[in-house]
């Protein structure tokens, strides 16, 4: 991972009043809510999934200001598939033209970019904007931004213990040299820091089968604001929060991480 721009550290020290050394590495955002916004509005939900994608641009730019090293975005859970395909055929629109549209703001924060989840399934017109979003992406220096599209975290650790198994079946591993770092590894946030701070819009409190591995010791920010209504002040917020939190990794307070 490339090192944060320490201009952008203190600043954003300053800005949420802590140490340098407790300013988030990396967070993840449960995008939430878009739905309810706009039947509150007596709109259909589609048109709060559109809603939503607007406040993609200025979160991203933000994180990016804010010096973080990675920031990862729940965009669509495997168990989304359920949902009504009039609902899902507008979703996968929505990724397609998020992804061409905003390819430039990519390249201009000189952002690395991942897609987290399974590309079975998803329509070609997606993962062709994937890929090249990928590339545009490949000589990026800063942020990484992971889109979590077509994911589920239960899958994601399952198809890793095939990997491993795989290499031991092969003889390229033994079982007795499989550690924690071994099934990291394995996963697709490889090479990534894990969430200091995972964020869920619209109240919800439950983790939705997402990067359940990764966010062992996360903080958790619920805040009732639905993914429309998220705006930069809310992103502050959620960050002042967590750096008043008292991060004991399981040992006592005021006790470093080893």
């Amino acid at each position: 991972m490339p090192l944060r721009p320490p201009n952008a550290i203190e600043k954003t020290a300053e800005l949420l009043g802590c140490d340098p050394d407790h300013v988030p590495r990396s967070v993840a955002i449960i995008m939430d809510g878009n739905g309810r916004w706009a039947k509150q509005r007596g709109m259909p939900r589609t048109a709060g999934h559109q809603e939503g994608a607007k406040r993609v641009r200025p979160i991203v730019t933000e994180a990016t200001r804010l010096g973080l090293e990675a920031l990862t975005l729940y965009s669509f859970s495997i168990e989304n598939w359920n949902r009504p395909p009039e609902e899902i055929a507008v979703l996968m629109n929505l990724y397609a033209e998020y992804l061409r549209q905003e390819r430039h703001t990519v390249v201009e924060n000189d952002l690395r970019f991942r897609h987290l989840g399974r590309r079975d399934g998803l329509p070609q017109e997606v993962l062709d904007e994937l890929d090249e979003t990928s590339r545009a992406a490949e000589n990026g220096q800063g942020m990484t931004l992971c889109l979590a599209l077509n994911y589920g975290s239960r899958v994601e650790m399952t198809d890793a213990v095939r990997t491993i198994g795989q290499q031991v079946a092969q003889g390229e591993l033994s079982p007795d040299d499989i550690d924690e770092t071994t099934f990291s590894n394995a996963l697709d946030t490889i090479g990534l820091p894990d969430p200091d701070l995972l964020i869920r819009t619209s109240g919800e409190m439950r983790l939705s089968n997402f990067l359940l591995w990764q966010l062992s010791y996360a903080e958790f920010y619920v805040t009732d604001v639905h993914w429309p209504d998220f705006h930069v002040d809310q992103l502050h917020e959620a960050l002042r929060a967590y750096v008043r939190r008292d991060r004991r990794f399981g040992g006592l307070s005021g006790t470093p991480k080893t």
